[in-house]
């Protein structure tokens, strides 16, 4: 039986800067770190696997563009002669495209025409990739998550919630338990935005019900680190951000599966979700979103979970490169999504 600490590592894997240990170091030095540079100097804005900087070197130039790779410091700077956003992405573009067309990474199978955005410290976009390829450079990955809940007086704490079951076909955490609605953040799209598109797509939630009902909560940060078993590759890293919600359902408003996502919709109580919390049958990051919401709703409290502290800490991670998730970034995405909620 997994406590809830457990489930939490199992989501924010990457060592901390404390953690000296042997596999973290080893872990460290398989990477290198992607590297920006403005007037102000130079920034970390991704890691990428040894294994990738090996399959750059072995690419032809006039595709890969120009690379300045620095072995002992372990850094590399890709991407930097195009002038514009547009055509920094299409540079991107051109190189993954090579790779996927070449068989180069296994991950690249999983192609979804969806560009995600890279971004500077001065709350610019600087590029887009292909969500599938997000792994390869290792940079901030940025996503939303509902909970959909019904009051039930009866039940434990008085409530159930939604609990979908992802299709056994998909290509990532097939089978497992998720979240009610969630999904990827592509280029351009604001939060709230996407997760009345998710609602209805997966959970056939109409516009207006989400629209009006929808409550932004607050954002879950970590960093993940892939496992072959789940994603069909280990050693990706992905520092991640969510944009959480929750949705208060009338009990007549039942979720049901519509673009082949989701295999089924449950309503479970609160100790149904432990137990299968528990028997970690949960999608690594919603297992935390779920705990997020438990401690919102007042089932997890100091008082029955000792690790309480180290949990929420866990969970608003402080991520190394620059975007939307930092209070103080530039941007307006976050301003905007508060705003719309």
């Amino acid at each position: 039986m997994k406590t809830n600490l457990d489930l939490i590592a199992e989501t924010d894997k990457f060592p901390y800067e404390d953690d000296q240990t042997a596999e973290a170091n080893s872990l460290r030095n398989r990477l290198f770190t992607l590297l920006w540079e403005d007037d102000e100097g130079q920034y970390a804005i991704g890691y990428v696997p040894d294994w990738v900087i090996d399959e750059l070197s072995k690419t032809p130039e006039d595709i890969r563009g120009d690379m300045q790779l620095n072995v002992s410091d372990r850094t590399v700077m890709l991407f930097r002669v195009p002038q514009t956003e547009e055509e920094r992405t299409s540079a991107v573009a051109r190189l993954t495209s090579y790779w996927r067309e070449n068989g180069t990474f296994k991950t690249l199978k999983g192609w979804r025409n969806e560009l995600w955005p890279v971004y500077d410290r001065k709350g610019g976009l600087l590029f887009s990739v292909e969500r599938a390829a997000m792994g390869l450079f290792g940079t901030t990955r940025y996503g939303v998550h509902m909970v959909a809940y019904v009051e039930h007086p009866t039940a434990p704490y008085g409530i159930k919630a939604w609990v979908p079951k992802r299709a056994s076909d998909k290509s990532t955490f097939p089978g497992m338990l998720d979240n009610t609605v969630a999904g990827g953040l592509m280029t351009g799209e604001d939060p709230f935005e996407c997760i009345i598109r998710e609602a209805d797509e997966e959970a056939s939630l109409p516009d207006p019900l989400v629209r009006s009902t929808a409550k932004w909560v607050g954002n879950a940060t970590y960093t993940y680190i892939t496992e072959a078993k789940h994603v069909g590759e280990d050693g990706y890293i992905y520092p991640e951000c969510q944009w959480v919600y929750d949705l208060k359902l009338p009990a007549d408003v039942v979720p049901r599966p519509k673009d082949g996502e989701v295999e089924e919709f449950r309503l479970c109580d609160v100790d149904q979700i432990k137990r299968d919390l528990g028997d970690g049958k949960f999608k690594p990051n919603c297992a935390l979103v779920m705990i997020d919401f438990f401690i919102r709703h007042g089932i997890l409290t100091e008082e029955n979970e000792p690790d309480l502290a180290t949990i929420k800490a866990k969970m608003r991670r402080e991520l190394p490169f620059p975007g939307p998730h930092q209070h103080n970034w530039p941007g307006s995405i976050t301003e905007h999504s508060v705003k719309a909620t």
